[in-house]
């Protein structure tokens, strides 16, 4: 279990570089980690990834297919990059994963591996990540400005922000795209949120709740609604608030009383690992710890 290398490669997402441009980013990070472990593609006993962008049984084979033009030849599976939450965060290989970042998505698996899962696209009206969030400000001072809502400090926050002149100027800028604000704005909110403005804390509580309510469905998808089960929060969105989890805990133990919150606090990368140890036979819980800390201890060092 214990972990000798890691390896980075560009981005890897098929949906934004093909999938040309995901074998590309394979081979580069898995030579990486290879040569600097010291050991050959050929005794790879099992691989494991988690990909962005895998989203439908359909796409299997494609992605499988990059992943051989690596010269990959070991026992392979696939999986959402959503999943490694459940395999890297639970004690037991099984739970829910609510993943937040830019935006959101939600898978889970049983003891059996049956899987519960979310589209995955936020128009689908799974949305409420760092992108969305944003988006729901803008939409608060708009409906401020037009006097469909309460008046809102987000509003001087985002003039500020953007350098507009006033709020019609970030208006105006904004409906035209000459003004852009993107995900990356999501702390703004939350220190809003923080200093006391009653809508920016409700932007944060309908996060909370948006979230919880994608991790009920794949719990009742999974039927585990009488268990003792983990949900692991993971993805930098989380970082924004407290409010966001204690609002998922008291939704979330409205269907299911025995599901316990907990951080990812491990690189998402472990969950890739523990799936690929499964494909070579193994079992992941008897090592689960030394493989944590010791590539724990190889992130350490890269820093």
């Amino acid at each position: 279990g214990r972990a000798l290398s890691l390896g980075e490669g560009g981005p890897g997402n098929p949906d934004g570089v093909g999938h040309e441009g995901m074998a590309a980013a394979l081979r580069e990070a898995i030579g990486r980690a290879l040569a600097t472990a010291g050991v050959g593609m050929e005794q790879i006993a099992g691989a494991g990834f988690g990909i962005g962008g895998y989203d439908w049984p359909s796409q299997r084979e494609k992605m499988l297919a990059s992943i051989r033009a690596t010269g990959l030849n070991a026992p392979v599976e696939i999986v959402n990059d959503a999943m490694l939450g459940v395999l890297a965060g639970t004690m037991e290989g099984w739970g829910v994963a609510v993943v937040a970042g830019t935006s959101c998505n939600c898978w889970g698996r049983d003891r059996s591996g049956r899987e519960g899962r979310m589209t995955g696209f936020s128009w689908m009206g799974e949305a409420a990540g760092a992108g969305e969030l944003v988006l729901k400000a803008i939409q608060a001072i708009a409906r401020a400005w037009t006097w469909r809502a309460p008046a809102t400090r987000l509003t001087e926050a985002f003039i500020e922000l953007t350098g507009a002149s006033d709020v019609v100027d970030l208006l105006e800028g904004l409906s035209s795209n000459r003004i852009i604000i993107g995900p990356d704005a999501a702390p703004l909110v939350f220190r809003v949120a923080a200093e006391g403005d009653p809508v920016a804390q409700d932007l944060i509580v309908w996060a909370g709740r948006e979230l919880a309510d994608m991790a009920i469905g794949v719990i009742r998808q999974l039927g585990f609604e009488p268990l003792e089960f983990e949900v692991v929060l993971a993805g930098s969105f989380f970082q924004g608030s407290p409010v966001l989890a204690e609002v998922m805990r008291e939704t979330i133990h409205t269907v299911a009383p025995g599901a316990r919150l907990v951080r990812l606090h491990v690189p998402p990368v472990v969950g890739g690992v523990v799936l690929g140890m499964e494909q070579g036979g193994l079992q992941p819980a008897a090592v689960r710890q030394v493989l944590i800390e010791s590539t724990a201890k190889l992130l350490r060092y890269d820093e």
